[in-house]
């Protein structure tokens, strides 16, 4: 085992404390995930991030790119220029794991007709309309 990992002690998502699960928190949850797919492309503004994400707030957003950058999986670049220019990209803790999320959006893409059916006989089954 490295050292690196030693020094975190045990890990496992499934017990509370352990931090994996809070960063998976940030790279998984709604607005995380997103953040982090957007950025494989390349460095963004803040107003890009933004407009790809769609229907994120701007409060959100901050929180959502701050919490990514304190758990190093985003860096933020601040450009002398007028008028000021603050870019966001992935650092090299942050890649990887953005590609896997992006994988999974995927995975969810290329399942999505058939759960959409199942989701539909649900909603016929159960009367719920959820459409």
């Amino acid at each position: 085992m490295s050292g690196a990992v030693e020094s975190v002690g045990e890990m496992s998502v499934f017990d509370p404390d352990c931090t994996s699960r809070e960063v998976l928190e940030h790279a998984t949850g709604r607005w995380g995930g997103l953040t982090l797919a957007c950025l494989v492309g390349g460095p963004l503004r803040f107003a890009e991030v933004r407009r790809a994400v769609s229907g994120i707030s701007d409060r959100m957003l901050s929180q959502t790119l701050q919490r990514l950058e304190a758990d190093g999986l985003v860096s933020r670049t601040q450009h002398s220029a007028i008028p000021p220019r603050v870019d966001y990209a992935l650092t090299e803790l942050g890649r990887p794991i953005a590609e896997r999320v992006c994988d999974l959006i995927d995975a969810i893409y290329a399942q999505l007709p058939g759960i959409v059916a199942h989701q539909r006989g649900l909603d016929a089954a159960t009367g719920s309309g959820g459409d």
